[in-house]
């Protein structure tokens, strides 16, 4: 056969290999880029699921600082205020005993009671010039027991404005909007009782590499980051909701409570206008008035105080058992 017969048909196969090659390379390129786009719409997807979890636990937590705020300024500071002037109280002998036997009330919880309505006030005020209103997610994440402690050491009210951003959970929780690479946070991570979010959110765009397979090797590679980074999103979630739920229970848990509060605190009122400050002069009923009233108030002040998330941003025990605890405490008043 001639030498130019041979080259040209090889030179055919050559042409027709190299273009299978390239078939290949362009499917292979292909498949990584639909991988690629899948793998965006996970990460997409997640994000904005945990970033509406997120607001919504963060509103979740500032409806109930508020409502803290606004029960320890106005009726704890109107239980404190009207209690103080009654003398010689004695309720061991009161049928409201019964519903005082969980709490200790004594001078140094009357004066813990004052100060924190005090600093309360405080907060309202600062609130209103718009110098506290970060502090509001704390106090309603850790209580006025926690929050007020520090301040009460000397710390200025004013300064619980950067209270949220100590704690990973808060910064996180009260955050901007979800951004690729972070979580809302200094450093692109979060912590949520014990979740440690990966520090990338976003998949890198895919770029077209002169070798087609490890296009597509890293392609499947970022689809498996994806699915990791969904795992992680989702349980973020689950814990915002988790968060939001608790927080959404104690402020209706103080509504209830008010819903008896504020009446007795009327009728303990009545009680010192028309029988004066001696409480031994009280009758049966007026004492009992008056024991049913510092059972409410001290029920509140456990409530006001329990912390509803740990340091790590898990959900505590303690404010579980409290929720379950007043909630039969509540029943067993026969107020309801």
């Amino acid at each position: 056969m001639p030498l130019p017969l041979i080259l040209g048909g090889i030179a055919v196969v050559a042409g027709l290999t190299g273009a299978k090659k390239a078939y290949d390379a362009s499917q292979k390129n292909s498949e990584a880029s639909r991988i690629n786009d899948k793998a965006e719409t996970i990460c997409d997807l997640a994000k904005q699921s945990v970033n509406e979890a997120r607001k919504q636990a963060n509103d979740s937590l500032q409806t109930l600082g508020k409502k803290k705020l606004d029960v320890m300024s106005n009726d704890i500071h109107h239980f404190v205020e009207s209690f103080s002037k009654i003398h010689n109280v004695d309720l061991t002998d009161s049928e409201g005993i019964k519903e005082l036997e969980d709490f200790k009330f004594d001078k140094e919880t009357l004066a813990e009671m004052k100060e924190q309505s005090s600093l309360a006030m405080d907060m309202a005020s600062g609130l209103a010039e718009g110098t506290v209103a970060g502090g509001l997610a704390a106090l309603g994440a850790y209580g006025a027991a926690m929050t007020f402690g520090a301040a009460s050491t000397g710390t200025a009210i004013a300064t619980l404005s950067g209270v949220a951003a100590t704690n990973a959970t808060l910064a996180f929780l009260g955050g901007g909007s979800l951004a690729a690479g972070g979580l809302g946070i200094a450093g692109g991570t979060a912590v949520l009782g014990g979740l440690v979010a990966g520090p990338a959110l976003a998949i890198l765009g895919f770029t077209l590499d002169a070798k087609a397979d490890k296009n597509l090797e890293n392609a499947r590679s970022n689809l498996a980051k994806a699915r990791k980074i969904k795992e992680e999103m989702d349980t973020a979630a689950d814990l915002c909701k988790a968060i939001s739920d608790r927080a959404n229970m104690y402020t209706k848990l103080l509504t209830r409570l008010m819903g008896l509060f504020k009446p007795l605190l009327r009728k303990m009122d009545r009680i010192i206008d028309l029988s004066g400050t001696d409480f031994q002069e009280y009758s049966k009923m007026d004492k009992n008035m008056i024991a049913m009233t510092v059972a409410i108030a001290l029920a509140t002040k456990k409530v006001l105080d329990t912390p509803l998330l740990e340091k790590d941003g898990a959900l505590t025990d303690e404010s579980y058992t409290v929720q379950l605890e007043t909630g039969m405490f509540l029943k067993s008043t026969g107020l309801e």
